[in-house]
């Protein structure tokens, strides 16, 4: 071959190489991609966010669902950080409440209201009270998404069989409890409160039997008369206390991380007989100890003498994880698309084989035990947010490190009040 004719084959060689990479490098700068973020990590629950992220880019040419699952504790960190910084994902998961409030009323969430209305009977399947932690000023910012959500004691069946015990439904039969299992060198609850919110549970129940849903919401609302110094408030913190003396928790328990299952081992090795828990609890342990989750039952949290509340109300949440868009987002219209595929109802088919039950009007489960969790929940008289979600992010925050504190013996009840009264008045203008 001539030099003359070497040099243009390879002119054409290069000029077809770099067509082809031109080419790949169009068809990649014509994916669109959507991140989303959750805090859902077990296998079965990321499987349901997969597969849904799937048939979404099915139907959905050109885009690419990017998908991150985080940890509880680090979610809340890392999603404060990605809005601060404006730099959101797509799609991410909250409580809704207070911080997702915040970040509305700072306009970096898109209003779903105008999509719903385009779509009715999407909207229908829901029950109509699942949208109440997501919604501002009359408009909704998220959508209902992983489970039906409420702390319940969770306990050892065969432990309490055992010792001859049944389920305490008051203050009274709950200590006896205590005592029984004490005797035993058997630590009554496992608790893991090394990330606040844990604890919460215990005094948010408390307050919440005493005073009944309307202490709580005249405090949040500022109403005549309404205060965090409110008696239900401190007595729910001497009773919280009570049972630190009492010795109901296992030992270390402000050091303990919820996150990689403490409470859980301590249920596990029969260490502990109770946990207060949201009802994914039993879901994990599903999936991490199929033997133990035999012997799992639950009981609602027990009632307090003279109490206002109603014994059968729940704290937590329907829909418990809401997914919503960014207002950030370049693709919105397809970012909406794809929050109505992880909440239809093949991902809520998912959820349910895996014992979440989303709060859809007229769901079928055939699992005894989740359909008890549920029929629990759906029935409550009331169900209140968890404070920390419920009142905004600096609020929050103070009513768990008072809480901590409780539980640590370090805070009286009435000085953790005062506390929260004070930035109440500051942060609730």
């Amino acid at each position: 071959m001539s030099a003359k004719r070497a040099s243009m084959l390879s002119a054409l060689l290069m000029g077809a190489s770099f067509a082809v990479f031109a080419g790949t490098a169009a068809l990649a700068d014509d994916v669109k991609t959507i991140t989303e973020w959750d805090l859902q990590t077990t296998p079965a629950a990321v499987k349901v966010i997969r597969d849904a992220a799937d048939r979404f880019e099915a139907t959905h040419p050109g885009f690419k669902v990017a998908d991150t699952h985080i940890q509880n504790d680090a979610y809340k960190a890392k999603i404060k950080i990605a809005f601060g910084a404006n730099d959101a994902p797509c799609i991410f998961s909250s409580w809704g409440g207070g911080p997702l409030r915040e970040y509305v009323h700072a306009n970096q969430v898109l209003d779903l209201t105008p999509y719903l209305a385009k779509d009715p009977a999407f909207k229908d399947r829901f029950l109509p009270a699942s949208f109440g932690a997501v919604t501002a000023d009359g408009k909704i910012y998220g959508l209902p998404a992983e489970n039906s959500a409420a702390a319940l004691i969770f306990y050892n069946k065969d432990m309490f069989a055992k010792l001859g015990l049944t389920p305490p439904a008051t203050w009274e039969d709950l200590l006896k409890v205590i005592d029984v299992l004490k005797s035993k060198d058997i630590a009554p609850f496992a608790l893991a409160n090394k990330g606040k919110w844990p604890g919460s549970m215990y005094f948010v129940y408390l307050a919440d039997r005493i005073g009944g849903p309307d202490a709580f919401a005249n405090a949040v609302q500022r109403k005549p008369g309404g205060s965090f110094e409110d008696p239900a408030f401190i007595e729910a913190g001497k009773r919280l206390q009570e049972l630190v003396k009492a010795g109901a928790f296992a030992k270390g328990f402000n050091g303990l991380d919820w996150d990689v299952g403490a409470a859980r081992r301590l249920l596990y090795s029969d260490k502990a007989a109770m946990e207060l828990m949201g009802v994914w609890e039993a879901s994990i342990i599903r999936g991490e100890n199929p033997d133990f989750a035999k012997k799992l039952g639950f009981f609602p949290f027990p009632s307090v003498p003279g109490g206002k509340g109603d014994p059968n109300a729940v704290i937590g949440t329907l829909g418990d994880n809401f997914v919503s868009v960014s207002a950030s987002c370049p693709y919105r219209d397809a970012a909406v698309d794809l929050i109505k595929t992880l909440t239809d109802d093949k991902a809520a088919a998912g959820r349910l084989a895996d014992g979440r039950a989303m709060p859809l009007k007229g769901i079928k489960i055939e699992d005894p035990f989740v359909a008890s969790m549920f029929a629990l929940i759906s029935k409550a008289p009331s169900v209140q947010l968890w404070y920390d979600q419920e009142l905004p992010p600096k609020l929050g925050e103070l009513h768990k490190d008072t809480t901590q504190a409780l539980f640590g013996l370090s805070v009286t009840p009435e000085a953790a009040a005062k506390q929260m009264e004070e930035a109440a008045k500051e942060e609730l203008k």
